[in-house]
């Protein structure tokens, strides 16, 4: 059948409505597209706000930890150097307690040894207390010194007693005539004295031949048995 004029304006007709109606949708994508990209910017500086204020609040958050940190570590140096203070004050005090402590042992052993060391046929001629001699540029202090003409008699004199001193006091007395030179020639004999004795302290004093001087009432005793033999030093 022959396309008549008519068959061509209505298909012209049909392909304008047709491009219009693309047209439309086009637009209307068009405007969806722009809508979505709105939407996707406005979330976008939503997120960038929100990051800024947790970025904001991380960063006060970390300022007042470090003040907070800052204030503690002030206060743990300060609270250490009071400690340290009070430390001193104690160790202070109890130096001055303990010296005179042994001062006052050091009193109520001297006057004992004048004649508890007569009934060993060791008689007194003198007794000195806190005798120092430097030699080489050390020195050593013997805490009360008995002498007669033939012995020489040196006392370590402790609150408590223990094995430890007993063996320190060994060693000091091993190096006595190096300071003491003068009593080269008389017997050197050793004695312990304690308000109170460790468990052990005097037995091995004993072993050691150190005399061991004890607290009976008001004066001083010795405590070894009559089967004791001193060493000479």
């Amino acid at each position: 059948m022959a396309t008549t004029a008519d068959d061509v304006w209505r298909l012209l007709g049909e392909l304008a409505t047709a491009q219009q109606e693309t047209e439309r949708r086009f637009q209307e994508t068009d405007h969806q597209f722009q809508e979505m990209r709105q939407f996707l910017r406005e979330q976008s500086q939503e997120a960038e706000r929100r990051s800024q204020a947790a970025e904001r609040r991380f960063q006060a958050t970390e300022r007042l930890m470090r003040e907070q940190s800052q204030e503690t570590d002030r206060k743990i140096q300060e609270t250490a150097a009071e400690n340290r203070r009070i430390n001193r004050q104690l160790s202070q005090q109890i130096g001055s307690l303990g010296g005179k402590w042994g001062l006052f042992v050091e009193n109520l052993v001297a006057p004992a040894c004048e004649t508890i060391f007569l009934e060993w046929g060791i008689p007194v001629h003198r007794v000195s207390q806190r005798v120092r001699q430097r030699q080489n540029g050390d020195s050593m202090e013997i805490d009360v010194l008995v002498l007669n003409q033939n012995h020489v008699l040196a006392v370590e004199v402790k609150s408590t007693l223990s094995v430890d001193d007993v063996k320190d006091f060994g060693e000091k007395l091993s190096h006595f005539r190096e300071f003491f030179p003068e009593y080269e020639q008389r017997q050197l004999y050793g004695a312990v004295a304690g308000i109170g004795i460790d468990a052990g302290a005097d037995r091995y004093a004993y072993r050691q031949g150190l005399f061991v001087l004890v607290q009976s009432g008001e004066t001083m005793a010795i405590l070894n048995d009559r089967q004791f033999q001193p060493h000479n030093w």
